[in-house]
């Protein structure tokens, strides 16, 4: 598929205004990291670089530089605003810089500059001790570089994120062990809207890095609450942690296509309980049923109607295990929602499994296998 000029440019009118592009689509900092090279090189050549059209897997993209400067004959630096659009993207309005050194070598050398991280644990798609920058970008940098360099001419690349640092503290970055910066991704040059997508393999790439590490038991947990209160009462390593966010499913099959043994699910109430009815995105806006679930496992259970009706009007899932722990059927009601949330998971992969529900405050609900 090729983009044409005319409605990119429409759909990007915004690049560097710093407003909000109603357009579903963004470009990637990969995308914005070959844009900045190419400017760079073509400093040496003109002295107004307004946009430049770049080749990517989806097609021709034209971007708008936001800055460039000649440094000598044979260096030049330019950088992308990476435009905001319809997409909670925490490297919207980023600035992704490149530096290009033009020599005689007829090789392009990619380097990471301040701001693009390091990779310091194996089982990414880039070595450890290497920038972060994915091999997608990497080829996209190599391949418009080259269409445009003299003959027998090579270019030592180096990109750069000035507020790299800062903006990769709100990324899965750190957990995954990449350390310093940003990571330059992409797989197509154009970032889709509701980057689940995106997020969805930040995720994924939790699963690569515990099995590369060795570890083929894992802990799936919904965020950094059952994050912490898995390192509170289990003795595991860090990298067994696998924060799953609301893609419940989504990870499931990840995990068995990887080939993971055994997933143990570990999360608050008002999470976990949701999977007992089969609901494997657990956005709120997507499903509830909480008071229904644990109101259905209470009648299941032999509870008394007032106790039921009294959890069927509940607002919380704190307030249910008060209500709960008054009737003394607390470790009953979650041995059995556990059990229900093991069923659930094994009908979708086929993986071992096991269930610990716990409250805000780490207590453990049920009694685990």
């Amino acid at each position: 598929m090729e983009i044409h000029s005319e409605p990119l440019n429409k759909e990007f009118k915004h690049e560097n205004s710093g407003e909000q592009n109603n357009s579903p689509y963004g470009i990637t900092t990969g995308s914005a990291a070959t844009a900045a090279t190419l400017a760079a090189y073509m400093t040496l050549k003109k002295t107004k670089i307004p946009y430049v059209t770049i080749f990517s897997p989806f097609g021709k993209l034209d971007i708008h530089i936001h800055s460039f400067k000649k440094l000598n004959s044979n260096f030049g630096r330019a950088c992308v605003v990476k435009m905001p659009y319809n997409d909670p993207d925490v490297t919207k309005n980023l600035k992704i810089c490149s530096e290009v050194k033009i020599n005689d070598s007829n090789e392009i050398i990619i380097k990471g500059g301040e701001g693009v991280g390091i990779i310091t644990k194996p089982g990414l798609q880039v070595p450890v001790g290497q920038p972060a920058i994915n091999p997608v970008p990497q080829k996209m940098i190599r391949s418009n570089l080259q269409k445009i360099l003299p003959i027998g001419k090579g270019a030592e690349v180096t990109i750069f994120v000035p507020d790299g640092k800062e903006i990769a503290k709100k990324t899965m970055n750190p957990r995954l062990g990449i350390n310093g910066g940003i990571s330059i991704l992409g797989t197509t040059g154009i970032a889709r809207p509701m980057s689940s997508h995106a997020y969805k393999e930040s995720l994924v790439c939790q699963i690569d890095v515990a099995l590369a590490e060795g570890f083929n038991e894992l802990i799936f947990v919904p965020g950094n609450i059952g994050e912490r209160i898995a390192k509170e009462i289990l003795e595991i390593e860090d990298d067994q942690i696998v924060q799953m966010g609301n893609f419940v499913g989504f990870m499931l099959d990840k995990a068995q296509e990887k080939g993971v043994k055994k997933v143990t699910m570990l999360g608050h109430a008002g999470k976990i309980i949701k999977i007992a009815a089969g609901i494997f995105d657990t956005k709120n806006s997507v499903a509830d049923g909480r008071r229904e679930i644990m109101a259905a496992h209470c009648g299941l259970l032999g509870a008394d109607q007032n106790l039921i009706k009294e959890i069927y009007k509940s607002k919380t899932t704190e307030d249910m295990i008060d209500i709960l722990d008054k009737g003394n059927m607390t470790l009953k009601i979650f041995n059995n929602i556990a059990e229900a949330v093991k069923e659930k998971c094994q009908e979708r992969a086929d993986i071992k499994f096991e269930v610990i529900i716990v409250k805000m405050d780490g207590t453990i609900l049920n009694k685990p296998d």
